[in-house]
Order: C-alpha cells, then structure tokens, then sequence
C-alpha cells in the first residue's frame, strides 16, 4: 500500500506489522526490509524516552530507501524501568533465551535484503533478534545490522549475526550512538545517509 511519510511515521509505532512505502528500490533492484527491536522507558544517562534509540534509525532508514519495516516486539515486554531491564536482559544473555516477538512476515521470501537492528546489551544484540534470524530462512539474502549503542559500537554482533545465518551474506554494518540517535537528528540523519551511499541505495 502507498502511505504518506506522515502516515509512515504513526503507523511504524504499531508492533509486528509491516508497512510498506510501496517501492523496491530501482538502483540496486533490491526488496528491502528493515527489521529491528527498539525499547522505550527509562534508558541510562538520557532518562525516559517514548521512542527508542533503534526505533528512530530504522524509521529513517526506511523513509529514505522506501524499504518495509517490521517492528520486532516482544510477546512480554521488557520492564520499564533501567534497572530492573538489565535484570531481565543479563539472565535472557546467560540462558541464550529466545523469547517470543509478536507477528509475523508476510512473504520473507520475497526481500532480497534485510536491514536488522538492535541495541546493544551485555555487548551483543537483545536475545529476542536471535529469536527473529533463526525464524526465517535466510539463506542467499543479504543481511545489513545496524545498532545503537552507549561507546561498545557493534560490539562483534556482525560475527554473532554470521553465524546464526550461515547461509545469508553478511554486509558491513554501522553502528549510531543512542545518545546521538535520541538527541541529535541531524548527526542521525547524516550517518544514516553514509552508510546507505556504501550501499549504492541512495545518491
């Protein structure tokens, strides 16, 4: 379905849907789709945020390369609070949890390249994006990681992400600062803007 940019930005909020921008971009003749997990509430040095750090880089990464975008959300949510969702996430991270997300993918067939972000926890990505690579059949795609972080950058998830998907090829990701993401659009914005001229996806 074609939507307005506006539209765009109020139905992204919806978990485990997918939104479509109506395009497959024509320069690479890739399908794109932007997978990610973002959390709200109170986050480290920033206070309480209403969007997560990971949440504003898909959207921007989506916006401009026309790409779907799928909301990965847990089935329990995460705590609210900083604290006790360092708890959760620190036991999830020992045990190699797999929790449940909501929703579904229509069609993960048809993209041909995935976008796949996250935060950064305990130095890798939350347990539930691993839920979300061992779902699908990746083979032959490409997969791109992107996170926000506090200073760790990717922090090895790239391998992480390489190994859970063998079969996939893997392409240097990029990493934003949380802080920046939360604070600073324009520095956003124009980190956004480099990483996807690597790829040929935008002028």
């Amino acid at each position: 379905m074609d939507i307005t940019r506006r539209n765009f930005i109020k139905l992204a909020a919806a978990g485990g849907l997918i939104l479509s921008a109506g395009k497959v971009f024509a320069a690479t003749n890739e399908k794109i789709l932007v997978a990610y997990f973002s959390r709200t509430g109170e986050e480290y040095g920033v206070g309480h945020i209403a969007k997560g750090n990971t949440e504003i880089v898909a959207e921007l990464i989506a916006q401009k390369i026309g790409g779907d975008i799928f909301k990965i959300e847990p089935v329990t949510p995460y705590p609210d609070g900083y604290e006790d969702c360092k708890t959760v996430a620190s036991r999830e991270k020992a045990t190699k949890a797999r929790p449940a997300f909501a929703g579904d993918v229509a069609d993960f067939a048809q993209y041909t390249m995935i976008f796949v972000g996250y935060p950064i926890w305990y130095g890798d990505a939350p347990q539930i994006i691993y839920t979300f690579l061992e779902r699908y059949d990746f083979g032959g795609k490409k997969i791109v990681p992107f996170c926000t972080h506090g200073g760790s950058g990717l922090s090895g998830t790239e391998q992480r992400i390489s190994l859970t998907c063998p079969a996939a090829q893997l392409l240097k990701g990029f990493a934003i600062s949380g802080r920046t993401a939360q604070s600073d659009r324009s520095q956003t914005d124009r980190l956004v803007d480099e990483n996807l001229r690597r790829f040929g996806l935008i002028g």
